[in-house]
Formats: structure tokens, C-alpha cells, sequence
């Protein structure tokens, strides 16, 4: 998929990206203010936008051996002031149970004073800074993970890199930790890259590292795409204005989202990288040149801009490339019953469910009356049915006109076997023939709800 794509998109480059974007629009200080995190986030604070908090941090040696440990918090990040790539961060989780000089990061390993002190001197030396000249080591606050993600994000906390241009934002991507990455956000080292449709924050397309095409979390049955973003209209305006703040004209703003305090800026990028354009399908040099030399007198506009701009354009690409048709979460289906009857309803879209299913009443109209009375007659409490294997069930209600099998149905009122009947249905052109529930939906808004059984064609937009 990813060489399709390649030959059919227009992809920025490092060189192009370098020569028309980064030496003509970031000056050498606004680059050296993103390259210091320290700095930056300073900057930022005093501009009031939010950022983590600053604990302490460690310029000399000297620093290092006067340092209190027991004045740092059970949980924290340490982070080397100008490193790159996310290399040389830890994530301490909380305090080992029992010792004062230990704690427990993302993959439940322990870390002591001593491998703290041990790390600090690498970062002090320049192990992880640009040019490998000297830096120093800072402790902030750890994010609490935003209950949406949870099942999404393996230990660490996921953030949106937004790409902005022109005070335009034009490109945004989640980024998901993986346990292959460690816990870090960080495509590099196999975390997973959501893109988003700007103009509803949703997520679309992924990849794990720098090219691989997933639809799922790996390891999980959790798909990828129609993610909604929460504060999706604040971290653009953040974005925005962060660059306004810089003086950077291209760069990538970091944005992660807390529990408690909601978007705050994580970092930013001078040089951010480019696996974001794989995974939106979309070339990045063509939004950056759309918007290049337009006037934008404010954050608002250059916001509603990239919105306008940039949302939306994803799905003819999306179905192109996978293959897979975009729905939304109410579509509208026709049913074809006996005799050809065909009756058209809105039917919702429910990933939680693994079969479709219909109202009895609307069975009865497609000519499924007889099944109904008839499995009504011969209905036995759920009690007494699960005691039987399934054989044994099927000689009660084989007789039954139509019939195919019965499934365990949840309701409200505990557990039932409902019928289930071969039909055919037709959703976005896609026709779909498949066994489907009968099951009494007249306390329900849609008659009709479509399983995961039925959805493997499909991607799914929860805005459409």
C-alpha cells in the first residue's frame, strides 16, 4: 500500500522540505528556542499556553551530586533539554513499595538512584542532544492518561503532532505508544501514527514505524480509525498560536492532552519529521505551497483556514487505497425479503455487536410472520435452553420455517435465544448477504443494527 501511495502522491522530501520550507521561513534563534526545551517552554508558559510542569533540573555535575531524591515526586518524566527523536527520555510510573531509592517505569523494570545518576551523566554529556554537545537534564510532571485512550496506548502517554505553516495548521497525527516502542510516542521506535481529518479531529489511517499500514492497536481488536480527538479546535489554536509565539514559519508542535488539565504543549519541532503525510495518504508539499504567501491576520482564521482547507479530502483516497468504503455510524440499508419484497431503513452502525440485527416487525413485513409465531410458540426460558449443546437446542426449533440457528441474545431483561434467518442487504452499494437476529427493537431508534460480521468492507467516520 505504502509504494501505491508513494507513486501516487506528491511526497515532501528532507531536501525539499529543507531548502523551500525550514531555511527560508526558521531564522536561526527561533530555531534555537525549539531546540531548547527548557527555553521554549518558558516562552510558552509566559505567553499562557500550557505545558507541563517543571520539577527540577540538573546542569552540572556538581547539580547531580547535591541533588535531594527524595524531593522528586512518585511519578515523573526526566528528559534530556535538547535531545531529539524522544531518545534519552524515562517515564517513572510510581515508587517501588518498600524502598526510598527506587521506582517502576512504563514496562514495570525497576530504576535507582543509581541508574538515575547513571543516566543523567549521559545526558549531561551530550549522549542524546543534537551535535552531541553537552546538555542539561530536567525532571516535569507526568501527564495522567485520558481515560479515551486508554485502550488505544500502551503505558505512555499518546500526543498530536500538528504540522503548521503560515499560521495555518495543515497537517495533524496521533501518535499512540506501543509495548514494541516502550511506552513512547515515537514512530522511530514503533509506535503507531493516526493521521486526522482536520476538520473534525477523527482519526483516519494508521501506520506502525514508518511505513507499515495497520487497521487495528496491535495485539488489540481496537481499530484504529474514527478516533475522535477531544479539544480538536483548541489544539489547533494552540498549535497556531505556538508558531506565532516562535517565530518559527514551519514547524511541528507536539500536543498531548491530560486527564486533568486537558491540551498542554509538549514541545516543539524545527525539523519535525515526515512519516505524518504516509499516514494521512496526503503530500505534504502541496497544503504547505496552498497556503504559502496568503495573508492571515489571526490565529482564528488561519485555524478555520486549515479546517476548511485540509478536512474531509481524505475519504475518496481512503476507499481508493484500502479498498474499503467510508460509512458513517446511521446508514441507510435496503432489505430484500421474501419474494423480493425490499423494504429501506437507517440502521446503526454498532461495532460493539458481532451480528446484525432486525426488529420483529420489520421481519413480519419482509414475510418472515411465520417464523416469529411459530419460534414464539416453541420459546423456552433461557435457563432451560442453555443447559442443552447446541444440537440438542436445534431439534426444538429446526421444524421452523426460515429458521438457520438461534443465538444468545443480551437485553435489558437478561439473556434469550432470538432466530436467526439468511437475508440480503444492501449498504453503499455494497450488497451483503449474510444470517441475521430477530430480536424485539421497539423500545429502540433503529430498527436494525449492523454487526461487526457484516462490516469488514468498511471503514468507519463517526462524524459522517
Amino acid at each position: 500500500m505504502f509504494e501505491f501511495f508513494k507513486n501516487s502522491q506528491k511526497l515532501l522530501g528532507m531536501n525539499s522540505r529543507n531548502l523551500e520550507f525550514i531555511r527560508p521561513y526558521n531564522r536561526l534563534r527561533a530555531k534555537r528556542l525549539a531546540d531548547d526545551k527548557l527555553l521554549s517552554k518558558r516562552v510558552l508558559k509566559k505567553s499562557g499556553i500550557a505545558v507541563p510542569s517543571l520539577i527540577a533540573k540538573i546542569k552540572t555535575i556538581e547539580d547531580l551530586e547535591n541533588f535531594d531524591w527524595q524531593s522528586l515526586p512518585s511519578s515523573f518524566a526526566l528528559k534530556p533539554n535538547r535531545g531529539f527523536g524522544g531518545e534519552g527520555i524515562i517515564v517513572v510510573y510510581g515508587k517501588k513499595k518498600g524502598r526510598d531509592d527506587a521506582w517502576v517505569k512504563a514496562d514495570r523494570s525497576l530504576i535507582t538512584i543509581e541508574d538515575l545518576r547513571s543516566h543523567i551523566r549521559n545526558i549531561l554529556d551530550g549522549s542524546f542532544s543534537l551535535s552531541n554537545t553537552p546538555d542539561i537534564a530536567f525532571f516535569e510532571e507526568r501527564l495522567q492518561l485520558l481515560k479515551l485512550f486508554k485502550p488505544y496506548s500502551y503505558k505512555g502517554i499518546p500526543d498530536i503532532r500538528v504540522i503548521v505553516f503560515n499560521k495555518v495548521p495543515v497537517m495533524a497525527m496521533l501518535r499512540l505508544p506501543t509495548r514494541e516502542s516502550g511506552g513512547k510516542a515515537n514512530l522511530q521506535q514503533g509506535a503507531v501514527g493516526v493521521g486526522i481529518d482536520m476538520a473534525t479531529g477523527v482519526t483516519t489511517t494508521a501506520i506502525q514505524g514508518k511505513n507499515k499500514f495497520i487497521e487495528k492497536i496491535p495485539g488489540t481488536n481496537f481499530p484504529v480509525s474514527g478516533i475522535r480527538i477531544p479539544y480538536w479546535k483548541d489544539i489547533l489554536l494552540l498549535a497556531s498560536k505556538s508558531q506565532e509565539i516562535s517565530n518559527l514559519g514551519f514547524l511541528g508542535v507536539d500536543v498531548a492532552i491530560d486527564k486533568n488539565h486537558g491540551p498542554v504543549i509538549l514541545e516543539l519541532n524545527a525539523r519535525p519529521g515526515l512519516s505524518i503525510q504516509v499516514a494521512n495518504l496526503a503530500g505534504l508539499a502541496e497544503r504547505l505551497r496552498r497556503v504559502s504567501g496568503l495573508k492571515i491576520k489571526t490565529i482564528a482564521r488561519g485555524v478555520r483556514m486549515g479546517m476548511d482547507l485540509f478536512g474531509g479530502e481524505i475519504e475518496e483516497e481512503v476507499e481508493e487505497i484500502s479498498g474499503r468504503k467510508v460509512i458513517g455510524t446511521v446508514e441507510k440499508i435496503k432489505l430484500v425479503g421474501k419474494d423480493g419484497k425490499t423494504i429501506e431503513v437507517e440502521a446503526k452502525i454498532d461495532t460493539g455487536a458481532d451480528w446484525s440485527s432486525i426488529d420483529d416487525s420489520l421481519a413480519k413485513t419482509l414475510g418472515f410472520e411465520k417464523t416469529i409465531d411459530e419460534f414464539e410458540k416453541l420459546k423456552m426460558p433461557y435457563e432451560n435452553l442453555k443447559k442443552l449443546d447446541k444440537k440438542e437446542r436445534w431439534e426444538i426449533y429446526k421444524d421452523i420455517p426460515d429458521i438457520v440457528s438461534t443465538i444468545p441474545v443480551k437485553s435489558s431483561n437478561g439473556y434469550t435465544y432470538r432466530p436467526m434467518i439468511n437475508i440480503e442487504f444492501t449498504m453503499d452499494t455494497i450488497t451483503i448477504p449474510t444470517k441475521i437476529t430477530l430480536v424485539d427493537r421497539s423500545h429502540m431508534k433503529y430498527p436494525m443494527i449492523i454487526g461487526k460480521i457484516n462490516l469488514n468492507k468498511f471503514l468507519i467516520d463517526v462524524k459522517k
